[in-house]
């Protein structure tokens, strides 16, 4: 049993802290504080071929181990969680045209996909329908050689960027149970009727626009059904949705870095009474607590990455290193904060939007409790067991 990285993830992992530190760090804070859109460092992640992470090779993609690809999200998060959300929904996308897309879909779009040419999120959830994808209200009716989708989706990542956006929708209302009546739909986002309607306001999560989309009577061609089957997108979307909760636990195990290097440097660099402050054995335990809970969540999510590589079934173990991983980051957050005292509540030091950042992980992919139950379901039914 191997806990190391390899020689070459530990390559690329090193490209990309040095990316980060040099392009990320400088800019973030005062970038979210202006809300600048930082389209500088999109043209450099297209360079280094990010856009491509899920892509397969003969496509034109980077097609990474999913360990190399929780990597890429962990040290762009350290740097500034926003930036990692452009790529986040956009390789979740690619992923699932990759694995479910019909071979004209994935000559089409997947090679442009790869290089940032164009690209793409997904489009689930809406005001009504969150954790209950099959609540969905989105309709899809099929006339002639085309689809007429009617209905809205909320918290849309890359909206204003995205081209094709892949929309669940309902192309039989009726069906029971209601997830066979679901499909996903490639859409062009230039097409009459779809309008990004607004951009939401969010306490953090800056860098990327969620935005709300109206789709008032969209033609779309009946061959952008992804994978040509109506009836499948529930679980075409469910299984992507395993490779998004690994994006979303890595996220969070690089604001716990962030967290953990701020409260740190400051312990070390702050004195009371004479003394740094990491003298005090108050200080020591708090640095000790976030240093083992943030090994812990990384390894929980190289765990739960490896499966997935593995090829096997892994919803229980991606839900696991997202839950974790995300309450961990959430507390080092909050004791970065209680580590910098009054500074720690201040925009001059970057806690206070480590501090707003985190809360997303613990609800996006699937909020904590979702999480907690598909955990224990399985547990309790005896198809996964631990130890």
């Amino acid at each position: 049993m191997d806990f190391r990285l390899t020689d070459e993830q530990q390559a690329f992992r090193d490209t990309l802290r040095r990316f980060v530190d040099r392009e990320i760090i400088p800019v973030a804070s005062e970038w979210e504080r202006t809300g600048r859109y930082p389209a500088e460092i999109v043209e450099q992640m297209k360079e280094m071929g990010l856009f491509g992470l899920t892509v397969p090779a003969e496509y034109g993609g980077l097609g990474v181990d999913m360990v190399s690809f929780s990597l890429v999200f962990e040290e762009i998060s350290r740097g500034w969680m926003g930036v990692a959300g452009i790529i986040g929904s956009h390789s979740v996308s690619c992923l699932m045209i990759a694995n479910h897309g019909t071979e004209a879909q994935k000559k089409e779009f997947l090679p442009r996909l790869a290089t940032g040419e164009i690209r793409t999120g997904l489009g689930l959830t809406e005001s009504g329908a969150g954790t209950d994808l099959q609540g969905i209200a989105t309709t899809a009716r099929l006339d002639g050689d085309h689809y007429v989708v009617r209905g809205a989706k909320m918290w849309i990542t890359n909206a204003r960027y995205a081209n094709p956006l892949p929309v669940l929708v309902k192309t039989d209302p009726k069906a029971e149970p209601r997830h066979r009546g679901m499909s996903i739909l490639l859409i062009d986002t230039d097409s009459p009727g779809f309008t990004v309607s607004k951009d939401i306001g969010k306490l953090g999560y800056k860098g990327t626009e969620s935005c709300e989309i109206v789709l008032d009577d969209v033609r779309v061609p009946a061959d952008r059904l992804l994978g040509g089957v109506e009836g499948r997108g529930m679980q075409q979307a469910l299984s992507a949705l395993e490779c998004g909760r690994i994006n979303i636990a890595s996220r969070a195990v690089g604001v716990a870095q962030a967290a953990y290097d701020a409260a740190l440097d400051y312990s070390r660099q702050r004195t009371a009474f004479g003394h740094p402050i990491s003298d005090f054995q108050a200080i020591q335990i708090k640095i000790a607590d976030m240093a083992t809970e943030l090994q812990a969540a990384r390894l929980l999510v190289y765990w739960a990455a490896s499966l997935a590589d593995e090829g096997g079934r892994g919803d229980m173990e991606s839900g696991m290193a997202k839950l974790f991983a995300s309450e961990v980051a959430l507390k080092a957050a909050m004791e970065a904060m209680r580590v910098h005292g009054g500074y720690g509540y201040s925009t001059e030091f970057i806690v206070e939007r480590l501090y707003r950042d985190a809360p997303l992980m613990c609800i996006g992919e699937g909020t904590n409790d979702i999480m907690r139950m598909v955990i224990a379901k399985q547990l309790i039914a005896g198809t996964r067991t631990i130890g």
